[in-house]
C-alpha cells in the first residue's frame, strides 16, 4: 500500500504554485518526498516560495519563470525539464482565477460586463491549462506515463452569479479534461492519465473581499455559500491535498477523464 501511494523522488510541475491552494499543494508534495517544479511569471514570488519550501526539504523545489500562455516559452521549458530531470511524472494546472473587471457588481446586469476583462479571464483559466497540457504532455508521451490534474470549479456545474467568464472557462476545462484523457490513453497507452478537481469554496487572496468583510465576518455572498454548503463552512487549502495525492499516485492507475468535487457537499445540495 505504501508503494501504491508513494510520491517519493517524482517530479511534479505546478503552475500557480505560489497561490493559496497551489502553495499548500506544493508544500504537501515536498513533505511527501517529491520534487516540485514551480512555473510562474513572477520571479520574486517563485523565489520566495522556493526558499520557503527548501526550508522544509532542502533542494526540493525548482523554479522556472514562464508564461503558461506562451507556446515558445513552454516548448523551451519542456526541453529544459527533459535535460535536467529526465522525466516529468505529473502536471498540476493551478494557474487561473478571476479579476475585478470580469466580476459583475450586485447592482449590474450582464449588459455592463467588461468584454475585454471577461476574455482575459477565459484565456488564463482555459488556455492557461490547455497550452501547458498539450506541450508538456509530450514528455509523458515519450516516457510512456504521467498524471495531469486540471482545476475545475463549482461554476462549471451550475450557474453562479456575477462570474460569467470564469464559469465559461471552467465549463470548458471539464470537457477538455475528458477529451485529453481519451486522446492520450487511446493513442499513447493506459499509463497517461488526465483528471480534474472541482474545488468548492476556499478563501484565498483573490476572493477574500468578495466573501469576507474587513472584520472577518462573511459578506452576503459568503453567507449564501455557507447556507448552501452542507458542511457549513469554507474549505481549508490543505483539504485538496488528499485528492491531489490520490490522482498523482499509482493508487488511481485506472482513473482518467474524471472530475472530483471537493466541496463540502455544495454540489449535492439543492438549497431545499
Amino acid at each position: 500500500m505504501n508503494e501504491l501511494l508513494s510520491l517519493k523522488n517524482r517530479n511534479y510541475a505546478l503552475s500557480g504554485g505560489t497561490g493559496t491552494l497551489g502553495g499548500s499543494i506544493a508544500e504537501y508534495l515536498v513533505r511527501n518526498g517529491a520534487n516540485v517544479l514551480l512555473l510562474g511569471r513572477s520571479e520574486d514570488k517563485l523565489k520566495t516560495k522556493q526558499d520557503e519550501l527548501n526550508t522544509i526539504v532542502t533542494n526540493s523545489t525548482h523554479i522556472f519563470k514562464v508564461d503558461v500562455m506562451n507556446e515558445g516559452q513552454l516548448t523551451a521549458l519542456r526541453k529544459e525539464i527533459k535535460k535536467k530531470f529526465k522525466h516529468l511524472d505529473g502536471l498540476v494546472n493551478l494557474a487561473g482565477g478571476n479579476i475585478p473587471g470580469a466580476t459583475l457588481k450586485p447592482d449590474q446586469t450582464v449588459q455592463d460586463i467588461a468584454m475585454g476583462d471577461t476574455q482575459k479571464v477565459v484565456d488564463i483559466n482555459l488556455f492557461g491549462t490547455v497550452i501547458p497540457t498539450i506541450i508538456l504532455s509530450q514528455l509523458m508521451v515519450e516516457q510512456g506515463y504521467g498524471s495531469i490534474i486540471n482545476i475545475s470549479s463549482m461554476a462549471a456545474k451550475q450557474s453562479i452569479s456575477r462570474v460569467l467568464g470564469y464559469s465559461m472557462a471552467k465549463g470548458a476545462i471539464d470537457i477538455f479534461t475528458k477529451w485529453m484523457a481519451n486522446e492520450l490513453a487511446s493513442k499513447h497507452g493506459d499509463k497517461i492519465r488526465v483528471n480534474a478537481i472541482a474545488p468548492g469554496f476556499f478563501i484565498g487572496n483573490q476572493n477574500r473581499r468578495l466573501l469576507t468583510n474587513e472584520d472577518g465576518t462573511y459578506t452576503e455572498r459568503g453567507n449564501s455559500i455557507i447556507k448552501n454548503t452542507p458542511m457549513g463552512r469554507f474549505g481549508d487549502a490543505s483539504e485538496l491535498n488528499g485528492m491531489v495525492h490520490y490522482l498523482l499516485s499509482d493508487a488511481s492507475s485506472f482513473v482518467t477523464g474524471s472530475i472530483y468535487d471537493v466541496d463540502g457537499g455544495f454540489s449535492s445540495f439543492s438549497g431545499v
